[in-house]
């Protein structure tokens, strides 16, 4: 399924699709902020830097508006043993599997040659998933959405997308 094919009620869907077309608008949304070391809000992820580009000013003001929307956005968690969410390691880093859609996650069930088996899953909103499944590993964790697919989307431990106490760019 194509990001423009996507249900409606999907709005990460629709800012993926936006971001993917030349010259399409964003959707209407919020500009994450990322939080200082005392929990209050600090200058929003999406502030360019004076020393950056308009280029990345503008890459980073992209990301802030697709964290935002994934925040907002019911995301579907594949379970693995003991019903804990699916999740790989790569150099050091765990990342939790997290699909957009039905058909996203079974296309990775059969890149991992695991389609013909029953996928349980769990519908969290991708809020919870940055600030209370990142923490609760244990160890420095990222989000991985869409695994495999071409809109696939990491949300890394870093300050401003998990908690403080979840980055690995905080001392």
């Amino acid at each position: 399924m194509t990001a423009e094919a996507a249900p409606a009620e999907n709005g990460w869907a629709t800012a993926r699709a936006a971001r993917t077309k030349p010259g399409a608008a964003a959707p209407n949304t919020t500009t994450a902020a990322a939080p200082s070391r005392t929990g209050d809000p600090a200058e929003p992820l999406a502030h360019a830097r004076p020393t950056e580009s308009p280029e990345v000013g503008e890459r980073r003001r992209e990301f802030a508006r697709l964290l935002g929307e994934f925040r907002r956005t019911p995301v579907l968690l594949p379970l693995g043993e003991q019903d804990a969410p699916l999740a790989g390691d790569i150099e050091g880093i765990r990342w939790i599997f997290a699909f957009s859609h039905e058909d996203t996650l079974a296309r990775f069930a059969i890149a991992r040659g695991e389609g013909s088996r029953e996928w349980s899953y769990r519908r969290v909103l991708g809020a919870r998933v940055l600030d209370v499944g990142v923490p609760a590993v244990g160890v420095p964790c990222g989000v991985m959405l869409d695994a495999g697919s071409e809109d696939g989307m990491l949300f890394p431990p870093m300050a401003g997308i998990v908690p403080d106490s979840a980055a690995v760019d905080l001392p």
